[in-house]
């Protein structure tokens, strides 16, 4: 098949070609994929709404079983856990997240004396809660990671984790100036990236690209808001 065949993938072995199943819109006119660079490449996955079951292999159960020894409100506080891609998420109720992060620090067989990022995800049209907080976590002393992940409604609040990892206090500053999610108990919660006096969070999916369009080489390269779409 030519590579400037209009064909679908398939088509010439009798497959049936593949129906767009997103209402998604992506650069130079993509439809139909969750790939809004336009090159149509990228596949959303569903979202793990149950988690993991155990056993979760590497050293995640002995995580998991030290923290839910150390921690009496442990069933009450994480929602689910998941492993992905040798990778451990916890998903904490945001009002126990300070509970979580005193604990993951300081119990003896945990020892997450780190927190090397806090940073914010925003799942436009999701569910109610689009907002997520994520915390990277580290332990020197038993050199393992882990990702404590918090999720609430546009312009939710959660606890500040300022007491328990002083880096914490930029890194939340940031999330609140992109993302406008509050920190609760935060020392100074102002913004730190964008000017005191600005209006919204511009890592937001429905922030106002705005731009102008761009000519190069004799084409014009139309302005963000009219290249791609989130919605």
């Amino acid at each position: 098949m030519s590579l400037e065949s209009s064909e679908p993938v398939g088509a010439e072995l009798g497959a049936p070609a593949q129906t767009p199943s997103s209402p998604h819109k992506g650069m130079f006119g993509i439809e139909g994929t969750g790939d809004v660079s336009g090159f149509g490449g990228l596949v959303r996955r569903k979202p793990d709404v149950v988690g993991s079951p155990k056993p979760y292999g590497s050293y995640f159960d002995e995580v998991t079983d030290a923290l839910e020894e150390a921690y009496p409100g442990f069933a009450d506080a994480i929602e689910k856990v998941v492993v992905d891609r040798d990778e451990l998420t916890l998903h904490i109720v945001p009002e126990k997240i300070a509970e979580v992060a005193q604990i993951m620090r300081d119990d003896e067989s945990l020892r997450f004396e780190l927190c090397s990022s806090v940073s914010g995800v925003d799942y436009l049209n999701s569910d109610t809660r689009r907002l997520h907080v994520i915390y990277q976590l580290t332990s020197m002393t038993y050199r393992r990671r882990v990702r404590l992940e918090v999720a609430v409604p546009a312009g939710g609040s959660v606890p500040t984790v300022t007491s328990v990892y002083p880096t914490a206090d930029w890194q939340e500053r940031e999330a609140y100036d992109m993302f406008g999610v509050l920190f609760t108990g935060h020392p100074n919660l102002t913004r730190i990236l964008m000017p005191d006096d600005w209006e919204g969070h511009p890592q937001l999916k429905d922030y106002p690209l705005g731009g102008v369009p761009v000519e190069y080489k004799g084409a014009e390269i139309p302005p963000p808001d009219q290249r791609r779409v989130y919605q």
